[in-house]
């Protein structure tokens, strides 16, 4: 199988899409929301069950600079509680600018009548994808 999933952290919302690594290609999902500081882990259970993912892909939200801040510790928490359910590789991926190109494909989507302004609660999935199309094209 050469599925894996991807994952945009947010202390809020998390996005999520999924990859081929043969395509190298990469879709947003339904978003995944945090309540009181957890994520949906129900709702994670069934993307894993459903799409049964090879490898795991958890953007790392770095300082412009390169350091680490408390929603990048966050998302450490998060891929090492993915590792400990799934069983599965997780890989961390420097996200920086990863929000603006999918600010900017959006955008685009909005322009072309793709998307909707409502549909801007999906825009951490489509940071997701960006974030999944960026590991795939440079996995091994």
């Amino acid at each position: 199988m050469s599925c894996v999933l991807g994952f945009d952290f947010g202390a809020r919302r998390i996005g999520v899409a999924s990859g081929n690594r043969i395509s190298q290609s990469a879709r947003p999902l339904p978003v995944l929301m945090v309540n009181a500081g957890e994520p949906d882990w129900t709702r994670v259970d069934a993307l894993l069950a459903e799409w049964q993912p090879e490898a795991l892909v958890v953007g790392l939200p770095l300082t412009l600079e390169g350091g680490e801040q408390e929603i990048t510790r966050g998302a450490r928490a998060f891929a090492d509680a993915l590792a400990q359910r799934s069983g599965l590789p997780v890989h961390l991926v420097d996200e920086r600018h990863t929000s603006q190109e999918a600010s900017r494909r959006f955008a685009a989507q909005r322009a072309s009548g793709a998307a909707r302004r409502r549909d801007a609660v999906n825009i951490d999935s489509l940071a997701a994808a960006v974030i999944l199309e960026s590991w795939l094209t440079q996995a091994p």
